[in-house]
């Protein structure tokens, strides 16, 4: 098939983009490399270097490129900055997002997936683990703004003919993911203490979130390439693992003896975070596979190569 994905440089994205490659489709990206980088493109992936918020720009992709199926991964992830400027990350996920749901429409795309928040969607439990039909009360812009983009696929799916799948990820983990930003704590801890530097805790490190390793999301998008049509489905482990955890796990991983220092918890965080993935088991026979040491020493291996350059300029 022909794919086109939309923050195919990205973490999550890029990782996506090589196994349907692996699989023989033909995949361009869009991505405008903000937070996407050159290097994690795949090569045989052609490159469109335009943000998703530019209209014009993404529909003469779209009618160049004619995709039968659109993974749409790219975003501004950021629960901070959401927090500090939530215009832009308005203008980023929901327009930018309804530009893609209308140029799909145009080119005759078949089936539209949706990379969403499942970490940040449901805000503080109301139970655990939180299953699909948990309420909806994101404790965030961000939260807000990746929920509103569902209920435009339902719309276009019902009044265009638009097919979707909606994947929510838990808190995604793993080699490509940047740890010079606010986000991934795993990439984050590990970068520091790799350099020989004391990482921080926000609160009091009991905080416990669904930790999921990207291979096991990558294998979520290849099911749902021919299944899941009008679904949600949440991507997660169903194990809460607090942040005192994963800075065990990763001072295991990389021999570092020091301790974390503290700082007081940030806005939008949440306390508590774990989602029910049965609906994914049942539906797509799909299932994390990738338990957290593991996971933790791929990434460390992939942060010891040097991979992950420089932080970006202030």
């Amino acid at each position: 098939m022909k794919i086109l994905v939309t923050g195919g440089a990205g973490f999550i994205g890029s990782h996506v983009v090589d196994r349907y490659i692996e699989l023989g489709h033909q995949v361009a990206v869009v991505d405008n490399l903000s937070t996407g980088r050159q290097q994690n493109l795949n090569p045989e992936a052609g490159l469109y270097e335009v943000d998703i918020t530019d209209a014009d720009e993404l529909e003469a992709v779209f009618q160049a490129e004619r995709p039968e199926i659109v993974n749409h991964h790219a975003a501004q992830m950021d629960v901070r900055r959401s927090v500090e400027d939530p215009l832009f990350d308005a203008q980023t996920n929901i327009i930018g997002s309804l530009n893609v749901i209308q140029s799909s429409v145009r080119a005759g795309v078949g089936k539209v997936i949706y990379a969403s928040t499942g970490g940040a969607m449901y805000g503080e439990l109301q139970y655990s683990p939180a299953d699909e039909r948990h309420p909806v009360n994101p404790l965030s812009p961000y939260g807000i703004s990746k929920h509103v983009v569902e209920h435009y696929l339902y719309l276009y799916k019902h009044v265009e003919g638009l097919d979707y799948a909606v994947i929510r990820y838990a808190n995604v983990y793993g080699p490509r993911q940047n740890p010079h930003g606010e986000a991934g704590v795993v990439a984050i801890f590990g970068k520091l203490m790799l350099t020989g530097q004391q990482p921080t805790i926000f609160g009091d490190g009991t905080d416990t979130r669904d930790y999921l390793f990207v291979g096991d999301v990558v294998e979520a998008n290849q099911a749902v390439l021919e299944s899941g049509a009008g679904e949600i489905f949440n991507i997660s482990t169903g194990q809460a693992t607090s942040v005192q955890q994963v800075f065990a796990a990763v001072a295991h991983a990389v021999g570092y003896e020091g301790q974390p220092t503290y700082a007081p918890a940030r806005a939008g965080d949440l306390r508590h975070n774990v989602l029910d993935n049965s609906k994914a088991q049942r539906a797509l026979g799909w299932l994390p596979r990738v338990e957290l040491p593991e996971g933790i020493a791929l990434t460390m291996e992939y942060l010891r190569s040097g991979e992950v350059g420089t932080p970006p300029p202030a």
